[in-house]
């Protein structure tokens, strides 16, 4: 995932915001993604000492935006999902981002190409009815794995699944029907065309954080709490832990005294994976702004296309589950291949040579991340309550923990606010 020109905000690697000799502070605040940023605004307009570590060489977390052939491309989050319920949309219009309220391209009939209309409104009907089932299996508060809602006998079971991947992350076998169902979707979702990710990381452009900085223990039992790094020792009245589940899970960041209950609930929220390919489009005025195009029909393993986002001559490629996984070993080459020959299958051998690889994501094969957003494993809805409470001055905070906007950046965004507001409170400053 290497950018051509950062759009993220981030200082150069070696550049510390705030009190460099410093390591006692009221609140240290883990993690510089979408709740950690959260987290140190509403710090930064108390009259408490924070800082903010981050592993990275950059802010943001998987909310990241890269310059290639002048237009900025969002290789993690790019919509503003529930626009009318989300925070950033006002947040970015004061920062002075642009944002388009265009109707999305899968609330439009896509390209017939491959998929005549008639087929499409079948394949809708079909969902419709897949999620009025998962609903009604949701409000008997029994969970079950989603998969044992589809109809092995319709034919358009592989498409919904494939589907769940660019959602959810995983196949509908992986995901819980009552934490699905959970979810909050206003289905208002607006962009900034300048990138999700820069606006993010602009957001968070004053605050203290210290890069390269990763932490590896925190001993909550100490008075006050020790933040053990590669950069050595801060201490905390109270800490705000904003990484994904699976660093917390894999024990990339321990505890002590130990947290059994909160490392099992955190394997209980796995991070599923959606990649994104850019792929430049010649002669791209031949296809309406902002459509798509459907790969095949009939499987799981396969991609969705956004042809023009923005007016742009791009195509933006999704990918989803264990077949992202599973192109991720080849990199750019495997995802580009596999797509183009994909696109060239439905609308001819001269596409071929119109069509440019630009860039992948690859969020599985990123170490500080390992996938893309967090889904609960069948019977383990609650998963999300039991990893956002408290332990004593230790706070959690991060899309896993949202419970009704989980998977997306203003989830995050609402739960590292409140993390902080709630270390005010531990620490006497409501």
């Amino acid at each position: 995932m290497r950018c051509l020109r950062r759009l993220d905000g981030a200082p150069p690697a070696t550049y510390v915001t705030g009190m460099a000799d410093t390591q006692d502070f009221d609140v240290v605040v883990v993690g510089a993604g979408a709740a950690g940023i959260a987290a140190g605004r509403r710090l930064a307009r108390s009259s408490l000492t924070f800082t903010l570590i981050e592993a990275r060489e950059r802010s943001g977390g998987r909310a990241h935006t890269c310059a290639v052939d002048g237009s900025a491309l969002d290789l993690g989050c790019g919509w503003l999902h529930s626009a009318d319920k989300n925070p950033l949309v006002g947040l970015a219009e004061e920062a002075g981002f642009e944002i388009d309220r265009s109707t999305p391209p899968w609330q439009k009939t896509a390209d017939a190409r491959g998929f005549p209309a008639n087929e499409q409104k079948s394949y809708r009907a079909a969902q419709a009815g897949f999620f009025d089932t998962l609903e009604a299996a949701a409000a008997t508060g029994r969970d079950k794995p989603a998969s044992n809602l589809l109809d092995p006998t319709e034919r358009w079971s592989p498409l919904i699944d494939a589907m769940s991947t660019y959602v959810n992350g995983t196949e509908t076998d992986r995901l819980s029907v009552l934490d699905y169902a959970a979810y909050e979707d206003t289905e208002i979702n607006y962009r900034a065309p300048a990138g999700y990710g820069a606006l993010v990381s602009r957001l968070g452009a004053d605050l203290p954080v210290r890069y390269g900085c990763k932490a590896r223990l925190i001993d909550h039992g100490a008075q006050p709490l020790r933040v053990e790094t590669n950069r050595g020792v801060l201490r905390a009245r109270a800490v705000i832990v904003t990484i994904p589940t699976s660093l917390i899970a894999n024990g990339g960041l321990r505890f002590t005294p130990s947290l059994p209950d909160k490392i099992e609930a955190a394997a209980c929220l796995p991070l599923g994976l959606a990649d994104k390919l850019f792929l430049a489009l010649d002669g791209a005025e031949e296809f309406e702004v902002d459509s798509r195009l459907y790969g095949a029909n009939d499987r799981t393993a396969t991609a969705n296309y956004h042809v023009r986002p923005f007016g742009r001559p791009l195509i933006e490629a999704y990918f989803g589950g264990q077949f992202a996984r599973e192109l991720e070993i080849g990199g750019l080459p495997a995802f580009a291949d596999f797509a183009i020959g994909q696109i060239v299958e439905t609308l001819g051998s001269g596409m071929r040579k119109r069509l440019r690889p630009l860039m992948v994501s690859g969020w599985a094969n990123d170490p500080l991340a390992l996938g893309s957003y967090s889904h609960a494993l069948p019977g383990h809805a609650g998963a999300r309550a039991v990893l956002a409470a408290p332990a004593g001055r230790l706070l959690f905070a991060g899309e896993a923990v949202s419970p009704h906007f989980f998977s997306t950046a203003h989830g995050a965004w609402q739960t590292g606010h409140g993390a902080a507001e709630e270390a005010l409170n531990l620490l006497g400053f409501s």
